[in-house]
């Protein structure tokens, strides 16, 4: 119900969002790099799991995650080809797609942890991917994109739960509520490095309109009360060098 609710009340900006061709351009070529670095982390956690089953799953994942991340750079590319113009907007942060492992240590992580952040993660892309897939009316061949994709990201959801309760029966919910805790954190600290941003610059704006003015102010009336032209100053005497 609260999923529905927000999903409701974002999907004006999200049209918004993706009404723009140069938002779309930028946004997939930023999927399409997530994707790829996803893709990375996923062999190195096929390299590490001792579980044969795991690493042959970790690496089929990571071949579609490879192949996302072709399927998003060509179409962005493209609609920068046909005219989308680079630049910035203050909605583009609105749209996250899937958030790959979160900046995780692969080295770092077991194989339940490994397999709750990516199930998390997928969910996630999934639901993501599904709202914008239903705002690209005006765009199908990026809709036919998001499509595709979709139907992977829900496949990698699947498998991600159903290796998680295999390797820790006992403890996979608790695993996944550990995943959704630190993903919260993480959240908070994107949130918390924008806002700061968003901060810094207002207060340099108000500094620069509030604090610089009077003391252009007092230059100028300085400036006024200096006599014009030049001054003549009096060539000093033999006898007042030697005092």
């Amino acid at each position: 119900m609260v999923s529905t609710a927000k999903s409701m009340l974002l999907r004006p900006l999200r049209w918004l969002l993706w009404r723009s061709p140069a938002l779309r351009s930028r946004k997939l070529l930023q999927f399409a790099e997530v994707e790829a670095d996803g893709g990375r982390d996923l062999v190195r956690a096929a390299e590490l799991t001792g579980d044969a089953r795991l690493r042959r799953l970790f690496l089929a994942h990571a071949r579609d995650e490879e192949r996302h991340a072709r399927m998003f750079k060509s179409r962005g590319l493209a609609l920068r080809a046909g005219g989308a113009r680079r630049g910035v907007s203050l909605i583009d942060g609105m749209s996250r797609g899937e958030a790959g492992l979160d900046d995780l240590r692969v080295e770092d992580e077991d194989d339940e942890s490994l397999l709750a952040f990516i199930h998390l993660s997928e969910r996630t892309a999934a639901s993501e991917f599904a709202s914008y897939h239903a705002v690209l009316r005006h765009d199908p061949p990026t809709r036919a994109l998001f499509e595709r994709i979709l139907r992977d990201e829900e496949s990698h959801m699947r498998y991600s739960l159903n290796e998680l309760n295999r390797v820790a029966p006992a403890t996979a919910r608790w695993a996944l509520w550990k995943a959704r805790l630190r993903r919260l954190w993480k959240a908070y600290l994107r949130v918390a490095v924008a806002v700061a941003s968003v901060f810094s610059t207002v207060l340099l704006t108000l500094q620069y309109f509030i604090l610089l003015p009077p003391f252009a102010l007092a230059a100028k009336w300085a400036a006024r009360r200096e006599p014009r032209g030049w001054t003549v100053i009096e060539p000093r005497t033999a006898g007042g060098q030697g005092r």
